[in-house]
């Protein structure tokens, strides 16, 4: 029988611990698990006669004893090789390891037991702009204006998000465009009730699906002449909101707000104090499948000016509606001061079949005025429709809409399309009643719009101005102005 020489440094090794003398012993091999015994048994397999004597032991037996020290070594460093690895696993896989991953949906890190995530996400909007009918003069003077033509970073943003604890969400939103830095979203949100959401900071306030709806998602450039009365009253404030989970087609909100993340630091004294605001808006989907919604929604808001009599940081309230963000024409531009408080209402509806989309919504907005000042009634609506031509569905969550994901992204290489969706809409806005003319207006958009992947996507938008009563500007020979057009392409990268 051949012996190995591992079998060989065990036998040295036994025979060094017994006496000196002559001692022959027989060793047997487990066939399965190759352990060495001293007595015969099942599997075992005789290896032969040992006999330890006093000889000097021969070069040969010299040779095997350093050879052993050896693999006692080699094996001491693979014991460490392989605990290294174990802890080096245990790391990897264990819950405070992190994951990091970059998508769609930005720079992302994640522990293995979700209670600590990060994510570096933004969007760049870049516009090109160009108007006709646009030779006016301001109303009751004789300065000349017409819209700006060229192009502009309509939104440039960083957004930072994350949770802590699992339960504690936060966003802080940065807007560099127009060359300035502005504060969008910042709040910090917890979820540990699992029935509702609770959001302190700086966040829009519960009215308007499309106010809530996210630039991104929208399927226009612009908002619709109805934000002309929401926006400046229902966009961001600081304040606390409670959101409820959607449940079975349900949601509901209800917030309590102060004014804008800018201080109040008026220059008479005395007038610091800010204003506040309640608003609630509930929704209801009897149907809401993937391709197939109903959205039904109502909303109200009451809002109390600061003690400088501005709202939202802007003296008193003002409704203007520019013909793009660029421009500096103004086709309604008035102001309503000595408001005791403002009253809004909100109806909404809105569906979802395959390809196709509809939506419409009406504001009504009551504003009481101070020392016997009129008081108001103004209203605005839209109504839009969109079709994606290659098929895709907008999603839905929450009672809000989402863009288009492209079933295949475009590309030369292998012949993806992309999305192209062509949407249409018509809006008004009345801010005329009784002897106060603020305005009256109405428009038509156009647009369509091409996704190129879930973040990349090119919009062309063309919008008429037409039916304007008591605008802000008149024509050069100071009659009514009959029409203004609007044309937008707009590139956008959101992440």
């Amino acid at each position: 029988m051949k012996i190995s020489k591992l079998t060989l440094a065990i036998a040295t090794v036994l025979g060094a611990g017994v006496t000196s003398g002559a001692f022959a012993m027989d060793l047997y091999v487990d066939t399965k698990t190759k352990q060495i015994y001293a007595e015969p048994g099942r599997g075992r397999e005789l290896m032969g006669s040992f006999e330890k004597v006093d000889n000097a032991p021969s070069k040969a037996e010299k040779l095997d004893k350093a050879e052993i020290k050896a693999i006692r070594e080699d094996l001491a460093l693979k014991d460490n090789a392989i605990k290294a690895l174990q802890e080096h696993k245990e790391e990897s896989t264990g819950p405070d390891s992190v994951n990091v991953k970059l998508d769609k949906k930005g720079l992302n890190f994640e522990t293995k037991d979700k209670n600590f995530k990060f994510k570096l996400g933004g969007r760049i909007q870049a516009d090109a702009n160009y108007s006709s009918n646009d030779n006016f003069v301001t109303a009751g003077t004789n300065n000349h204006v017409e819209a700006n033509d060229g192009t502009e970073f309509r939104r440039a943003r960083i957004d930072f998000t994350g949770t802590f604890f699992k339960d504690w969400n936060f966003k802080t939103q940065a807007d560099f465009a127009d060359n300035g830095v502005a504060m969008k979203d910042l709040f910090i949100q917890y979820t540990g009730l699992g029935f509702m959401s609770a959001t302190v900071g700086q966040q829009k306030q519960n009215f308007s699906r499309e106010l809530l709806e996210s630039s991104n998602d929208l399927m226009f450039a612009e908002r619709s002449l109805m934000n002309v009365l929401n926006a400046p009253v229902v966009d961001r404030a600081i304040g606390l909101n409670l959101q409820s989970e959607a449940k079975k087609g349900y949601t509901a909100a209800l917030g309590i707000y102060g004014d804008t993340i800018t201080a109040n630091k008026p220059a008479a004294p005395n007038k610091g104090d800010e204003g506040w605001a309640i608003s609630g808006r509930a929704t209801y989907a009897p149907i809401e499948e993937k391709t197939k919604v109903v959205h039904l929604g109502v909303a109200g808001n009451y809002r109390a000016p600061n003690a400088d009599d501005k709202v939202l940081d802007s003296s008193g309230v003002h409704y203007v509606y520019e013909t793009n963000h660029m421009s500096n024409l103004n086709l309604i531009d008035t102001r309503v001061t000595g408001v005791n408080n403002i009253k809004m209402m909100g109806l909404e509806a809105a569906g979802l079949y395959g390809p196709v989309s509809v939506g419409a919504e009406y504001t009504r907005t009551w504003l009481d005025r101070k020392n016997g000042g009129t008081n108001l009634e103004l209203d605005g609506w839209y109504a839009d429709a969109a079709w994606t031509i290659t098929g895709e569905s907008r999603h839905y969550k929450q009672g809000r809409f989402y863009k288009v994901d492209p079933a295949k992204n475009f590309s030369f290489k292998n012949g993806g399309l992309g999305a192209w969706e062509l949407a249409a809409r018509y809006s008004d806005a009345d801010l005329n009643d009784g002897a106060f003319r603020g305005g009256k207006m109405s428009n038509v958009t156009v647009a369509l719009n091409w996704y190129l992947n879930s973040n990349i996507r090119i919009m062309g938008d063309y919008t008429r101005a037409f039916n304007m009563t008591d605008a802000a500007v008149t024509t050069v020979t100071g009659g009514k102005p009959d029409t203004n057009d609007t044309f937008t392409i707009r590139t956008q990268l959101a992440y």
